[in-house]
């Protein structure tokens, strides 16, 4: 004679004890289920606990299979995929997870959990926008609040104003509502206020510490506003609480790169991948930093690894192009070609091209197909630009305007500190090349291209800054001594996060402080200037036929490259009339011509002993973020000072437009 079988009330009451201890006993839980299916052995509820328990217990693989059975069984349930897609989350199966997780959404709008994993999940994989929509979709699912509903539903389908004018109707009567705070810094990011965004979630988290959304919105938009020694002290903080976290470490990560530790990136994205290895973006991350620091055949595999999980992710095929010593096979090729036809996305369309034109330009195709290929991947990314080239020549005329009048002979103080030395003029122009030289004396430490320079001219050109702001560069002739050494001071301050070594003098490469000569005459009059020019076709090729990550809008169109070289030559013209040797120069072609003189003449100008290690700068084995990294890491080569000349039919528009400075070069007249 058997037992009586458990009544549906027993089972609900020994299934909600086991809810109860499935996430602080996971074992517990996973045995009181057992009971229950050996009397139901097809209870959904039972089930999907018993999925949970397994995932949280760490056999994530019995968990997959039980919760895939469950899924097909109760294909409506948005808990059951939502759970299925924590689950293969934890393998490392990104895509399927995240389809699973869209799926609990569209089955149950207002399933918060469901929009909450799908946003960590977007982070992880590097879809940060997606996820901020994923994460205002959780707001409206979890809140009660019809304003703050009505607020992220408008943030959602882009009415800005609107969700402005509930969140301040909102903090206006109850001002310590952190959900708000955060909800109108949410919003300041994405009307480009990064300061206010900062002050709003910093109070946001003096009124609610374990705020968790809060922090990490506050770290992410340090990071955009380049401040990550700041964003990194955010992101420690989240670790301390939930060290696990894998889109968290990722940012870690990517803010390790930003401040220069290449090897603590590598490691963490190591650990990330190793556990989450399906995410194609976080392969191509991991493939940069190990670029950086020198393991080149470590990067590619990782590339190839993106490119296995998506084969249409155009930025890692142009990632193995900008490897520049890399050669692409037939196969890559017809990969690529491949690739085109499959993605409507610009954004991949135009990596695509740009690492074509590589491929068939060193394979030596035909130079027509090979210039068109560059030509297209110009045409999709010039046009999300916004890049003003009259704009340029305005303030290029202004800045000279003022160096005619005596700007950079007159010390106005400024901060004293004699450390850095800028080193500018255009990107592809050698810059790297002097930067590896310099970088392998014992005095000097090569950093990066840091955007501290460009961000404090930026805040003195905004409106609503004090004095004179919103004029640059004339409010430069408005500021008292003391302001100018306060700004000087704060680049030093600024920059200290990227200088690792104990040295004397650091470099700043970024190429585009060269418009910026009299900003940093006026605040760091103590600093050295070093220019590095190339010929204008052969570093204007060089720029057209590449992609850069952010920033040199005016490479992508011949006629504004031409205009952009002519500006620069012209002020930099101007400099050396008013202010003789106030910059050095040096002439890319004579630099690989004769390298032991131009160097001694180089590091006389800086006041630098002579080493014989500025001439073996390849074995230097720092890290390089640039283009050029793998070029420096070799002897001095000649063969690519001609080789805009294969492709000269094609650049009459950047003739055209370079005028005088291309007949005079190297030398400039105005």
């Amino acid at each position: 004679m058997t037992g009586a079988a458990p009544s549906l009330v027993s089972i609900d009451t020994a299934l909600d004890h086991a809810a109860t201890l499935v996430d602080r006993a996971p074992a517990l839980a996973i045995a009181q289920v057992l009971e229950v299916l050996g009397a139901a052995p097809d209870h959904p509820r039972a089930r999907l606990i018993q999925g949970r328990a397994l995932r949280l217990a760490g056999d994530v693989q019995a968990a997959a299979e039980i919760l895939r059975r469950l899924a097909v069984a109760e294909p409506k349930s948005a808990v059951t995929a939502l759970e299925l897609g924590l689950t293969l989350r934890d393998l490392g199966q990104l895509t399927d997870a995240l389809a699973e997780m869209r799926r609990a959404g569209a089955l149950s709008p207002d399933l918060a959990a469901a929009w909450r994993a799908l946003a960590d999940t977007l982070a992880l994989a590097g879809e940060h926008e997606e996820a901020e929509r994923a994460h205002l979709a959780g707001v409206k699912a979890s809140t009660r609040d019809p304003v703050l509903a009505q607020a992220a539903a408008a943030m959602i389908e882009g009415r800005l104003n609107v969700a402005e004018r509930a969140l301040r109707d909102r903090l206006r009567a109850q001002p310590t509502d952190v959900a708000a705070i955060r909800m109108m810094a949410e919003l300041a990011v994405r009307l480009g206020r990064y300061d206010d965004a900062i002050t709003l979630l910093r109070r946001a988290l003096e009124l609610a510490p374990a705020f968790t959304a809060a922090r990490e919105l506050l770290a992410r938009t340090l990071q955009r506003h380049n401040r990550p020694a700041e964003a990194l002290a955010e992101v420690e903080h989240l670790l301390a609480d939930e060290p696990d976290n894998p889109s968290v470490l990722m940012l870690r990560a990517s803010l390790l790169v930003r401040i220069g530790d290449q090897d603590g990136a590598a490691a963490v994205y190591a650990h990330v991948l190793a556990r989450h290895p399906q995410q194609a973006k976080g392969w191509m991350s991991y493939g940069h930093v190990l670029k950086a620091i020198g393991r080149v055949d470590d990067a590619i595999n990782a590339y190839r690894t993106a490119l296995g999980q998506q084969p249409t992710l155009g930025e890692a095929w142009w990632s193995l192009a900008n490897l520049k010593t890399f050669r692409f096979s037939a196969d890559d090729r017809a990969a690529m070609e491949r690739g085109l036809r499959a993605t409507a996305d610009d954004e991949n369309r135009l990596h695509l091209h740009f690492a074509l034109g590589k491929a068939l330009e060193d394979a030596g195709s035909d130079d027509a197909a090979t210039f068109r290929a560059y030509a297209e991947g110009n045409r999709l990314r010039r046009a999300q630009l916004s890049y003003d080239a009259d704009e340029t020549h305005d303030q290029c005329a202004r800045i000279a305007a003022m160096v005619d009048r005596g700007c950079l002979a007159q010390d106005r103080g400024g901060c004293q500190a004699p450390d850095p030395i800028f080193i500018v003029g255009l990107p592809r122009s050698g810059s790297t090349l002097v930067e590896q030289i310099l970088a392998s004396h014992s005095m000097v430490e090569g950093t990066s291209e840091l955007p501290d320079m460009m961000a404090i001219a930026a805040r003195l050109a905004s409106p609503g800054k004090g004095a004179g702001a919103g004029r640059y560069p004339e409010c430069l002739d408005d500021l008292p001594a003391d302001a100018l050494a306060a700004l000087g001071a704060e680049y030093i301050t600024r920059t200290r996060v990227h200088r690792h070594e104990a040295k004397p003098f650091f470099i700043d490469k970024m190429p585009n402080n060269w418009m910026h000569v009299a900003l940093i005459r006026a605040i760091l009059p103590k600093a050295r200037i070093v220019d590095v020019r190339r010929h204008p076709l052969g570093v204007g090729w060089s720029a057209y036929k590449q992609h850069f990550a952010r920033g040199q809008a005016f490479t992508y169109d011949l006629t504004e490259l031409g205009r952009y070289y002519a500006d620069y030559a012209m002020l930099m013209a101007h400099v050396d009339r008013a202010a003789p040797g106030c910059v050095h120069r040096v002439i890319y072609e004579r630099l690989v011509a004769d390298t032991e003189n131009e160097v001694h003449a180089l590091l006389d100008h800086l006041g630098l002993p002579f080493e014989d290690g500025c001439l073996a700068f390849w074995d230097n084995r720092r890290t390089v973020r640039t283009p050029s990294s793998e070029q420096v890491r070799q002897p001095i080569f000649t063969e690519g000072l001609d080789h805009w000349r294969r492709f000269e039919p094609w650049l009459t528009p950047l003739k055209a437009a370079l005028g005088t400075v291309l007949r005079t070069y190297p030398e400039v007249e105005f």
